[in-house]
Order: C-alpha cells, then sequence, then structure tokens
C-alpha cells in the first residue's frame, strides 16, 4: 500500500485489513503516512509489525499521541525537531572491540550498524514468549538509533522496550502491553528467514491476524 496515498486520501483503505506491517527504509518520502497506518494499528488493536523504520516511526506515533511530545521525530526527517525521539548514535562498540565513530556527513555505507549483534529480552515480554529464549542474535542495517534519552518518558506512559543490546544498551525490540500484538524491532528478521524455515516473529504475526480476522468473523456472525 503506498504510504504517499494515505497521507492524501486518509487511512479509509485500512479499513478491513487484519494487520499492518511497515518495513524498513531510508529517507522521508510517505513517512507521515506510514505514522497514520501505525496510529490506526495501534488504536484500533490492529496487529502491527514495524522492521527498523517501522520500529523508529512507531516510537514516533507513540511519542506525539500518547506521550503528548509534540514535533516528535527523527533527526534523519527533521534535524530541528523539538524532541528527537529518534536520533543518530555517534559512537558505539563494535562487536570487535572497537570504537566506531559518525556523524550526519558521515559515508552512509560506511557508518551503520550492520551484522549479527546479540540482544537480551526482558522476561515476560512478547518478544520472548515468541522467541522462546532470553537472548537473540540478529542482523541490523541502519544508522538511527531509539534516543536513551527519552526511553524513561515513553515507558511511562506504556511503551515497553523488551530489548535491548548487551553492550551499549540500545533499543532492539518495542512492545506496548495494552495491545494484543504490537511489536517493533530495530534489525531485520527478513535477513534469516527462508521459505522453509520462517522467522518467529514472521510466524507469529501471520498468527495474530489470523486470530484478529477470527474474532471479527465471530463478531459478525454475533451481531
Amino acid at each position: 500500500m503506498d504510504s504517499e496515498a494515505i497521507e492524501k486520501e486518509g487511512i479509509g483503505a485500512l479499513r478491513g485489513v487484519d494487520a499492518v506491517l511497515v518495513p524498513g527504509g531510508f529517507g522521508k518520502r510517505g513517512i507521515e503516512g506510514k505514522i497514520k497506518a501505525i496510529q490506526h494499528a495501534r488504536e484500533n488493536k490492529v496487529p502491527y509489525l514495524g522492521i527498523c523504520l517501522g520500529m523508529q516511526l512507531a516510537v514516533i506515533e507513540f511519542a506525539r499521541n500518547v506521550v503528548g511530545l509534540a514535533g516528535a521525530n527523527s533527526t534523519e526527517f527533521d534535524p530541528d525537531t523539538p524532541h528527537p525521539v529518534i536520533a543518530l548514535v555517534t559512537e558505539w562498540q563494535d562487536r570487535d572491540g572497537r570504537i566506531e565513530r559518525r556523524d550526519d556527513k558521515s559515508d552512509l555505507g560506511g557508518t551503520m550498524r550492520l551484522g549479527a549483534q546479540s540482544a537480551a529480552l526482558e522476561p515476560g515480554s512478547l518478544a520472548r514468549k515468541i522467541y522462546g529464549t532470553d537472548t537473540i542474535n540478529e542482523r541490523h542495517r541502519h544508522r538511527y538509533e531509539v534516543n536513551n534519552q527519552y526511553v524513561q518518558r515513553l515507558k511511562d506512559k506504556g511503551l515497553r522496550v523488551s530489548g535491548l543490546t548487551q553492550r551499549e544498551q540500545l533499543c532492539e525490540t518495542i512492545e506496548l502491553p495494552s495491545h494484543p500484538w504490537l511489536i517493533g524491532c530495530q534489525f531485520h528478521p527478513e535477513f534469516t528467514s527462508t521459505p522453509r524455515a520462517g522467522h518467529p516473529l514472521f510466524t507469529a504475526f501471520v498468527e495474530a491476524a489470523l486470530q484478529y480476522q477470527a474474532s471479527k468473523t465471530k463478531t459478525a456472525i454475533a451481531a
């Protein structure tokens, strides 16, 4: 679905869908349409999966519409945002122990967080239930991260940061306990998913969509 069409025409096309997925990507085209789609999924309890950019936009949507941080955004799209809930991490340690540095003028390819990195999942979280383990090792391809300076404010309003990198404590998964199935991941599960061995997140997402569809059918029959 074209997110620019959602920007122009509203979320009418989303009515009746059984799940919403916003994948990874770069650039600001269609961003506000994607945020509207996420808001629709959150408010209407539609299963939602956000991958990389899709997780970041879920954080922005929550910051704006639940936490009340007007103008919250990513510095990728608005360098002057009053609330940079998504921002460029300028320094981090790679898995070999070396310190990597970057800024907004750095070469894109050379300054991404790339490759497999481990993360710890919170006990009792949806992510922990889906994976069936307390640590995961997933592959990344991105530059921007959830800004740790805003994490507590997000948590105070109900957002759960259920996965963190073990070294830098960067946000890896987010979810919303008040929602039947809403999860975002900073990594790319499609990098390790195959037709014969689907990634646990995709399997759980499809199951949630089917359950949502079945619940609508029961409601219609009851009516």
